[in-house]
């Protein structure tokens, strides 16, 4: 116990203060004990007033007893607290005596006339410690009361709070989850009136999740609204402000910060808490009552709203956990509907399975050494499980073909004999039509009305039936019917498949009984038949055991030449260069192959052959590579041939070399005969190699270096190649902004007619008038040019520039022709550009001729020789250059709308060698052909005198080349 003040007291009567001790006993509260000794003080010691003071301002019992005392007082009480004795005021009216120090309890006493503090407490003293000791118990009572209320209180909020989370994880439905939260917060408070609202902060909408109000008959739906419907509603204000509202309705209206649109019954009062999550607002939980005097406190709003973020909390975790097994339910339909499939897959296996053993069966019957009778007995038994065939016969048509025997005719279980005249039956029907009919009683009927058929049969008439003519060489020689009786029962198309394979087995064997001198050979036929699809059958069960392997194999090999593929290659590149890293002595090559011109085998022949030509290469490549070397097809016509451990570099290029020559062995395709040539590139793989990717990029930069140095070669990739990789990079750059900086100009080549050296018209070039190289010709250039995508945009500009040129400087007569690839002739607006363009340069369009190739013919034809025609129509000419350079120049030259064609210079060259005569038969035969077709005539590549004078006398109407004029400026010439 505390400190007190010690009291010097006389001995007192017991009985005189027998009441009080019995009153103070049973005083259990720190007010009650404090009450008694102001009692005690004013009754035995004959104080004015006595006051017992609670100085601690945290106190749980502060002030307790009587009025606040003046301030004077206050501190008087203070300073004895401080001293522990009973101290005076400066006036001795008052005297304050500290009671329990520590808990600085004072007891305040008013004296009255000539009276001492000392007199009046000797006369109190022993009651006066009896109620100081009781007012420490009861005041340490108080604090223990206090102490089990709030635990009691936090218990009773962890065990909701524990609940709310154990709903979010429960297996509760929805609605049955919100009531029990409905029940834990009326746990926590009243709440008989309570509603949760959910709130979406994307889609700006609200729905009423829960509600129970006792008064409101329309309750609100609970789909999802707009917000902006509820707008300034206590839910609107609550979601939008974030905050608490509480109170009756006008304290409601003064926590709004706007108009307040009341809705529902109206409530004593009203309590609204924001759900929030990282700051935003997701829901608000409403607590009201009607007429219950009950009122909200600050409390209770503080302990809805951190129950509030609870309940959200398991709210979300609950819509999650929704969200998720409905996910999952969707993903467990859609894998019972696969798997479904998939069972559905193995039953049709399965009965496809069935079906070729049964098939193998009749196969068999139909070359097995037994008599007839028995043969047709074990086709009938082996058709039997196949479909339904319990009534199953066999008629032939005598050899005069007037008679109908039936050798087998098995109805209803009763074997029958029979034989009659030809007549009008369905097995008739079936002969006369010649292939496999079935219907039903009905269909049946139909050919009977029609006079189609007459009925012959044994027994009822049947429900459904099917027959299939029995065939030999196309020769009908009878039919094989099955017939039902059963209403339920039918025939379609699987049974008439079926059938008809055994009509074919049936016939054949009948055919050599009946044939003695033609039995070796059907024999033959049969066997024949029966090793195909033994064969078929063998390697199905093969197929099925080893799928895995094949699926693996087909996905690293090429479907085509079954080499492996750019996937395969680079695991074993990795593999390789993996062992390098690890021997840093070894070394590895890669050689990067590609087929020169291939594009024009396949345009000119189709892709047919062009496969064929891809195979006999990989076929070539195989035979010159050794164990663990490797060929693999990486695309296209590009391929690749791995030698894993090489001693020096030269062991690469030998093979490259020998690859080379092997290759390039005439070839036979699609009845012409190629001499296909390929390009090869070679990297060398040493430690400085991490990966495949590397190797086989620098492989691919040797390639492009063999290309450019002119094809049917091999190059070696070194630092030299790198760079000039980073210069092709470059150019790209440089390019792009010629094009932006007008450094393109055309010249322009003269074209004279030979007859009287006058200019007649103008060939435009391409030049790039580089700011640091200089003028470059489109070889330094244009491959570039077409890989960057650039080759269009430059094109165009050059047309355009060629067009204006020769309209603003040159004479009226002169035409101008220019190149035309295939790419532009792809696109179906190409006629339009280039009238567009025409009409703003100010070109007549009859002063234009557009040069197009045999290649870009080949690209595709009908479209070109549409845009062609359009062009023509407009006054626009073509000129096929190069002619007599492709494949089928002679099958598209009499159907093409053109204007002229260019002899190529590789014929006008030889007319001056000595045993030129192959290239004059082929110049006389071109300009024979053209002049049948009205066709223009200009010759290129003209360089001596002895060329010239060569194709004037062979009737050549123009030429241009060296001799006639260089290509220069248009000032040059005009």
């Amino acid at each position: 116990m505390s400190r007190t003040l010690p009291i010097q007291a006389r001995p007192a009567s017991e009985p005189e203060h027998a009441a009080w001790l019995g009153r103070l006993i049973e005083a259990t509260t720190p007010e009650e004990v404090g009450a008694l000794i102001e009692a005690l003080a004013r009754e035995e010691a004959g104080c004015a007033r006595a006051q017992v003071l609670w100085l601690n301002p945290y106190g749980s019992h502060q002030h307790a007893t009587g009025s606040r005392p003046p301030y004077i007082e206050e501190e008087l009480a203070g300073d004895a607290l401080r001293t522990g004795e009973g101290l005076h005021s400066p006036d001795g009216r008052q005297f304050a005596l500290p009671l329990l120090t520590q808990e600085q309890v004072v007891l305040l006493l008013e004296l009255n006339g000539e009276a001492t503090a000392r007199n009046m407490l000797a006369n109190i003293g022993p009651c006066l410690r009896l109620g100081i000791r009781q007012l420490y118990h009861a005041m340490k009572l108080a604090d223990l009361y206090d102490s089990h209320t709030q635990l009691e209180h936090s218990e009773n909020l962890q065990r909701a709070l524990f609940a709310i989370s154990d709903l979010s994880g429960s297996n509760l439905d929805m609605p049955d989850m919100l009531r029990e939260i409905h029940r834990i917060v009326s746990g926590l408070m009243y709440a008989e009136n309570f509603f949760i609202v959910r709130y979406n902060p994307e889609r700006d909408t609200m729905r009423f999740l829960y509600y129970a109000d006792i008064k409101d008959e329309n309750q609100p739906s609970s789909s999802e609204i707009p917000l902006e419907e509820r707008r300034y509603t206590l839910t609107w204000y609550l979601l939008t402000q974030g905050k608490p509202i509480m109170g009756n309705d006008e304290q409601l209206t003064q926590q709004v910060n706007g108009p307040l649109v009341l809705s529902g019954p109206a409530s004593d009062d009203w309590l609204g808490v924001p759900m929030q999550h990282n700051g935003k607002v997701h829901g608000a939980l409403v607590v009201q009552s009607y007429a219950t005097g009950l009122v909200y406190s600050r409390d209770d709003s503080t302990l809805l709203e951190f129950v509030g973020n609870h309940i959200l909390t398991a709210l979300e975790r609950k819509e999650s956990k929704d969200e998720l097994e409905r996910r999952v339910r969707q993903r467990t339909e859609e894998l019972a509907e696969v798997n479904r499939g998939l069972r559905q897959e193995v039953y049709e296996r399965q009965r496809a399975e069935h079906l070729q053993e049964a098939l193998f069966q009749v196969a068999q019957l139909a070359t097995a050494d037994i008599d007839e009778n028995t043969f047709y007995e074990r086709v009938h038994t082996v058709v039997g499980r196949l479909l339904d065939a319990k009534n199953f016969f066999i008629a032939l048509l005598s050899d005069d073909r007037t008679k109908l025997d039936f050798p087998y005719y098995m109805d209803t279980g009763v074997r029958h004999t029979l034989s009659r005249p030809l007549g009008r039956g369905l097995s008739e029907y079936v002969l006369r039509l010649g292939e496999a009919w079935s219907g039903t009683r009905d269909d049946i009927l139909v050919l009977t009305e029609r006079g189609e058929v007459v009925p012959h049969s044994i027994g009822d008439p049947c429900a459904c039936w099917l027959g299939v003519p029995l065939k030999v060489d196309e020769a009908t020689i009878g039919v094989v019917v099955v017939q039902s009786y059963d209403i339920n029962a039918s025939y379609g198309a699987a049974e008439k498949e079926l059938l008809g394979f055994v009509a074919l087995q049936i016939a054949n064997s009948i055919y050599r009984r009946r044939s003695a001198a033609a039995l070796h050979m059907a024999n033959l036929r049969l066997e024949h038949r029966v090793e195909e699809r033994t064969r078929e059958l063998r390697a199905e069960i093969a197929r099925r055991e080893q799928m895995q392997q094949q699926l693996h194999h087909q996905v690293m090999h090429d479907p085509l030449t079954g080499l492996p593929n750019r996937g395969y290659l680079r695991e074993r590149l990795d593999t390789v260069l993996s062992t390098i890293q690890q021997e840093p002595n070894r070394r590895c090559a890669l050689l990067y192959l590609d087929i020169d011109r291939f594009k024009v085998i396949n345009d000119s022949l189709g892709h047919l052959a062009g496969d064929e030509f891809l195979k006999a290469i990989a076929m070539r490549l195989l035979t010159h590579v050794r164990e663990p070397d490797m060929v693999a097809r990486l695309s296209g016509d590009e391929f690749a041939i791995l030698l894993e451990d090489i001693e020096v570099t030269t062991t690469a290029t030998t093979i490259a070399s020998r690859v080379l020559q092997a290759v390039s062995a005439p070839l036979r395709i699609s009845g012409k005969e190629l001499e296909p040539s390929i390009s090869v590139g070679i990297a060398c793989g040493d430690p400085s190699y991490l990966d495949a990717d590397e190797l086989i990029r620098d492989a691919d930069l040797a390639l492009y270096q063999a290309k450019q140095l002119g094809r049917k070669r091999f190059a070696v990739f070194d630092e030299a190649l790198a760079k000039d990789m980073v210069d092709v990079l470059t150019m790209e750059s440089e390019l792009r902004k010629a094009l932006r900086q007008n450094e393109f100009e055309p010249h322009f080549q003269p074209i004279f007619r030979l007859g009287d050296s006058t200019i007649v018209g103008y060939e435009a070039l391409i030049r790039w008038n580089h700011p640091q190289r200089g003028l470059l010709k489109p070889s330094d250039f244009v491959r570039i040019a077409e890989d960057s995508g650039l080759i269009e945009a430059i094109d165009w500009r050059m047309f355009e520039l060629s067009c204006r040129l020769l309209a603003e400087k040159g004479p009226a007569e002169p035409f101008i022709t220019f190149n035309v690839s295939a790419l532009h002739l792809r696109h179906v607006d190409f006629d339009t550009r280039i009238l567009k363009m025409l009409e703003r340069t100010g070109l007549q369009p009859s002063r234009l001729v557009t040069e197009v190739t045999e290649g870009a013919l080949l690209d595709n034809p009908e479209s070109v020789r549409a845009t062609l025609e359009r062009l023509r129509i407009s006054g626009v000419g073509a000129a096929l250059d190069d002619f007599g350079t492709g494949y089928s120049s002679l099958s598209y030259l009499h159907s093409l709308p053109l204007r002229m064609l260019k002899i190529d210079r590789a014929f006008v060259h030889e007319l001056d060698k000595d045993g030129s005569t192959n290239s004059t038969t082929v110049v006389a035969a071109i300009l024979a052909l053209a002049h049948a077709l009205n066709i223009q005539v200009i010759a290129e590549g003209i360089e001596t005198q002895e060329q010239f004078d060569t194709l004037l006398r062979m009737g050549c109407e123009m030429g241009q080349g060296y001799l006639l004029g260089r290509p220069c400026p248009v000032d040059h010439w005009l």
